[in-house]
């Protein structure tokens, strides 16, 4: 059997969406021919982390999960600084070298939208002689929020300086890779325009998995805190996940359909609510509203219901499915690939599915047949397709009516599937390294 160190910073218990890959993949690799070492930062060296513990019941108790414990943060906040990698990078890097210098492992895969550790890619190859391969969640150079003129997380001048020395790490990189797979089928064609020597072709689309026994442990969990009162006499509609100023298209059109709804019915309107929660990365009290100020200004704001604090793993999966329906809203961001798509269609309630024409997320909805769907190309769409939602969801009971899934359709994106695609990345990378 072939073995794999796999870097993921973020790790369970911590609920982070950059781990989900790894934990999903961890209970197949075995069975796909591949021995997974997992590197982690400790739960306790991670800065405003929520924990889940029920994610480590979620893989195999016998998978070795290595922690390393870097500076606390409230040490180094003291001088002005907190992020992870210069926290605990030094601290990753030495217990990698370690397993690669004391074991044979065929070959790295770098997980996290942690970037920086990326870098270890080109120099573990170099000592070490294993090949890796990277997992773009994000674009790790990214002119998103230059082009969109909108407030990038952390503010300007942080994102600009992660930007300069993102730009000075990517090529070298990129060029030592084995293999890279990504989120997004946009992510190959961007690196392919940034880099003329890079080969769009290169990067495999793989998705995010997801997994039913997430969804039946869902169904038996009750949040500790519940942020919704199901039993209130309402119909709640319930979105988790992050929110941003990139998402103001689909909420705006989410919003005003309502308010449309509510100016011909207002009766029925006043039991309809809205539910926005873990919108924001930053931990209390650093964290902001994204959905509230788009529905104050449709003023729907007593409707409406933001936390944006991120919760444990499993209480969000009880609001799924819990939800009287889902709303599935996506970025303006034509390249933007929510993977979490996939629990929401296992977690079978009525959907209104909302995204830019090109997100790769409707075509997975086409082609599951999931979901009421709605494409905008921009600002001009919100009008005509908030009336047709006023029309079909609020009016005439789509809301109320579960689509009926191709199950048979969706069996790629199961947690299963996508680790077989997965392990196939990992042996042609292997096989590309060695030059077989």
């Amino acid at each position: 059997m072939k073995k794999v160190l796999i870097v993921s910073p973020h790790f369970a218990p911590t609920n982070a969406p950059d781990m989900q890959r790894v934990r999903l993949a961890l209970p197949y690799l075995r069975a796909c021919g591949w021995e997974p070492v997992v590197l982690a930062v400790a739960p306790e060296s991670i800065e405003g982390g929520v924990m889940d513990p029920l994610l480590e019941t979620t893989y195999p108790a016998d998978v070795r999960i290595i922690r390393v414990r870097g500076l606390a943060p409230a040490t180094t906040r003291r001088f002005g600084f907190g992020g992870l990698w210069l926290r605990c990078g030094r601290a990753l890097r030495l217990a990698g070298e370690r397993l690669l210098a004391g074991e044979q492992f065929d070959l790295v895969f770098f997980s996290t939208t942690q970037f920086d550790a990326f870098t270890l890619g080109p120099r573990w190859k170099r000592k070490f002689g294993v090949p890796y391969v990277l997992d773009y969640q994000d674009p790790w150079v990214n002119d998103y929020y230059a082009r969109t003129h909108t407030a990038p997380p952390g503010g300007r001048l942080k994102f600009a300086f992660s930007q300069w020395r993102a730009r000075r790490q990517e090529p070298t990189v990129l060029r030592e890779a084995a293999g890279v797979i990504a989120v997004s089928d946009a992510y190959g064609r961007t690196l392919a325009n940034q880099y003329p020597w890079f080969r769009a072709e290169f990067v495999q689309l793989l998705p995010f998995g997801a997994a039913a026994a997430d969804l039946a442990t869902a169904r038996q969990h009750t949040p500790r805190n519940p942020l919704v009162d199901f039993s209130d006499g309402c119909f709640h509609h319930v979105y988790t996940g992050r929110c941003g100023p990139d998402m103001s298209i689909s909420l705006t059109i989410i919003f005003r359909a309502f308010k449309l709804f509510r100016e011909r019915h207002p009766a029925e309107a006043e039991k309809i609510r809205f539910h926005f929660i873990g919108t924001d990365y930053a931990p209390p009290p650093l964290g902001r509203e994204w959905a509230m100020p788009i529905a104050h200004a449709e003023g729907l704001g007593a409707y409406v219901r933001e936390h944006c604090y991120r919760v444990p793993y499993f209480d969000a999966l009880s609001y799924l499915v819990n939800a009287g329906a889902l709303l599935a809203v996506g970025s303006n961001d034509p390249t933007y690939s929510a993977s979490k798509i996939f629990p929401y269609i296992l977690a079978e309630r009525p959907m209104l599915v909302v995204f830019n024409h090109q997100s790769p997320i409707l075509a997975f909805a086409r082609q599951t047949d999931s979901g009421l769907r709605y494409a905008f190309t921009g600002p001009a769409d919100i009008s005509q397709i908030a009336e047709d939602i006023c029309t079909t969801w609020f009016e005439q009971g789509g809301m109320k009516r579960l689509h009926s899934t191709n199950f048979q359709a969706f069996a790629p994106y199961t947690a299963e599937g996508m680790t077989r695609a997965l392990s196939a990345s990992f042996e042609a990378a292997v096989t590309q390294h060695h030059g077989i």
